[in-house]
């Protein structure tokens, strides 16, 4: 009991503010790797997991039932899931995709305003394992696996201050590389007609454009930045 306690306490802490010249030096180590194309390369599969466990997280909730993720080498994904090919199930589920790392990457931001950076880092941690099980593929588990790790050995090995500065890193990490996801999206829409992306997937479902699908896919993750941008201290 003593045990489970003190590990609660140890998760429920609070840490002080970073100064903020160590946020905003995060920040800009954030945006470096969002927009150095061989560190984005590095680092992208983490978008790539949260989008797929938004895909499996709504269509589980939506009564889907899931046959698992698979994560590429090139950064894709692809989750399949079992169920009604139409309806609002189906649409929920292929919005969940571009849309959850943007989500997460704002309720972290919200954790971190009130200051639980070892709190976000275990529950980031939890959800991996949870969507470890669901891997069907060799590099998806080294994907999760070795993204585990490294946040482990943050929890793990770190001080109160790196413990912050990753935290920050991450959450900066994912909002920023939300909104890359999205204008890669219609990058690569631009080039390839037909696609089967979320957007075209979302656009013969609907009948609305895949265009305006990608619209909305780039409010919500815009949205996400600006708030989580408000919720660290970091606009105005």
């Amino acid at each position: 009991m003593d045990l489970l306690l003190g590990l609660w306490a140890y998760l429920t802490a609070r840490q002080a503010p970073l100064p903020l010249p160590v946020a905003w030096l995060t920040v800009a180590a954030a945006a470096t790797i969002v927009l150095v194309p061989v560190l984005w390369l590095a680092c992208r599969n983490v978008v790539t997991i949260a989008h797929e466990g938004g895909h499996a997280l709504v269509a589980t909730l939506g009564g889907r039932k899931l046959d698992g993720i698979r994560l590429h080498s090139d950064t894709s994904g692809l989750t399949v899931s079992r169920g009604k090919p139409r309806g609002l199930g189906m649409v929920l589920t292929l919005l969940a995709g571009y849309s959850a790392p943007a989500l997460l990457g704002l309720g972290a931001a919200w954790l971190l305003s009130l200051g639980y950076s070892v709190g976000l880092l275990w529950l980031l941690l939890a959800a991996l394992a949870l969507l470890l099980v669901q891997v069907r593929n060799w590099f998806g588990l080294w994907s999760v696996l070795a993204t585990a790790a490294v946040i482990f050995a943050v929890t793990w090995f770190g001080s109160a201050l790196v413990q912050s500065i990753f935290a920050l890193l991450v959450t900066t990490f994912l909002l920023l590389g939300a909104v890359r996801t999205v204008l890669e999206l219609q990058r690569s829409r631009s080039r390839r007609a037909g696609t089967a992306s979320d957007a075209d997937q979302l656009a013969r479902l609907t009948h609305i454009p895949g265009l305006l699908w990608v619209g909305v896919f780039l409010i919500v993750t815009t949205a996400c930045a600006v708030l989580g941008a408000g919720l660290l201290g970091l606009a105005g």
